[in-house]
């Protein structure tokens, strides 16, 4: 059975994910489930999907975007297919994992892409390097910290660090970094 997952970002996208559907339903896809999610945040449908499929079916995407956020989250999905014995064809690339060479391709662009992020990456560190020698490099502006005397201020008046985080978009864990560091000066003098 061919099973169709088609995915927008936004409730913006309504035009995306509806071509997106209509293309799976082309393809022959008997079922398809479309979610409007980001592909960082949970997908209940393509969990639910990946439960629903059994051993010979094959899971349909118009674009590799549609299914996954990065080499390793595709490898996570690729891998619980496959122990249901599920193949996966992403059409705008041309490959099914169905066939030998659907296989070989998904996993020489997948170490292609990861290439090509490790390249990323080095080449940032040099950057960073680079600049830390020249004394440009300052690294990201301290935004909880300049917020120091708020917070104190907030906490002195009883706000939960939960309500203070909230309040002044910071996280709860900077919070009581500097609530921590206040009560060490204290115990220290």
């Amino acid at each position: 059975m061919l099973i169709g997952y088609a995915r927008t970002s936004t409730l913006e996208q309504e035009a995306g994910l509806a071509a997106q559907v209509r293309d799976l339903e082309a393809l022959g896809c008997e079922k398809v489930v479309a979610e409007q999610t980001s592909a960082v945040g949970v997908r209940p449908k393509l969990d639910d999907l990946i439960s629903f499929a059994r051993d010979g079916d094959t899971l349909v995407v118009t674009k590799l975007d549609r299914l996954a956020r990065s080499v390793s989250h595709l490898w996570e999905i690729v891998g619980r297919l496959q122990t249901r014995g599920v193949a996966l064809r992403i059409v705008a690339m041309g490959i099914d994992t169905a066939t030998p060479t659907g296989k070989l391709m998904l996993n020489v662009l997948g170490s292609v892409a990861e290439f090509e992020r490790d390249m990323m990456l080095e080449r940032q560190r040099e950057g960073i390097a680079k600049a830390k020698a020249e004394g440009r490099y300052k690294g990201r502006a301290p935004t909880a910290r300049a917020k120091a005397d708020v917070v104190r201020e907030l906490a002195a008046s009883g706000a939960s660090m939960g309500d203070i985080a909230k309040r002044l978009g910071i996280g709860k864990g900077s919070v009581h970094r500097i609530l921590k560091a206040d009560n060490a000066a204290t115990a220290a003098t």
